[in-house]
């Protein structure tokens, strides 16, 4: 399941992280990586309020698309 159909609130963890290189890297710097814990905080006007490793951030349809749960 990928985080874009994951209900908010539920804590999972990363199983892949697929897309483009360019997305790859983007998340890997934001800590977003095979095993980590990730929360979907909300869905807010398109944006993923997601968070990991004790921070919020803030991603797009496309991110939360390529983002593989457990």
């Amino acid at each position: 399941m990928s985080l874009f159909r994951a209900e908010p609130g539920n804590v999972r963890q990363v199983k892949n992280v697929s897309g483009s290189e360019k997305v790859k890297k983007f998340l890997f710097t934001l800590g977003c990586s095979e095993g980590e814990e990730i929360t979907l905080v909300s869905v807010l006007a398109g944006n993923y309020i997601i968070s990991l490793k004790d921070c919020r951030y803030a991603i797009d349809k496309n991110m939360a698309k390529a983002i593989e749960l457990v």
